[in-house]
């Protein structure tokens, strides 16, 4: 069984198509790369425009392999160039029970 991942990414102004292009192109690179499981992401959006994004890294081996993995890291340099990260606590709702979010849709035709 893997370890389960939530990553925050709050796009750059402008920056929101090419953010979810990043998303749309991260689980095929992590896949790939053998660092992630089959199981599909989950991809959210929050309230204020965060991209939530859940997946399973195979191990915590894969995750630290990511880290050293230059396919990986170019797909993380194009994330940084148009979001930046947050955390759980800064999402709307997160002091809330039952915060509610907006299905993203992975098969539509983001712009890469």
């Amino acid at each position: 069984m893997g370890q389960y991942v939530i990553a925050i990414y709050r796009p750059k102004d402008g920056k929101e198509a090419e953010l979810l292009g990043c998303v749309r192109s991260h689980m095929p690179v992590l896949r790939a790369e053998g660092l992630v499981t089959e199981r599909d992401a989950l991809v959210l959006r929050a309230p204020d425009g965060a991209i939530v994004e859940m997946f399973e890294w195979r191990s915590p081996e894969a995750v630290a392999a990511a880290h050293h993995n230059e396919a990986v890291r170019g797909l993380w340099a194009r994330f940084d160039a148009c979001s930046t990260f947050g955390t759980l606590a800064t999402l709307p709702g997160a002091d809330t029970p039952f915060p509610n979010f907006e299905l993203v849709e992975p098969d539509l035709p983001y712009a890469d």
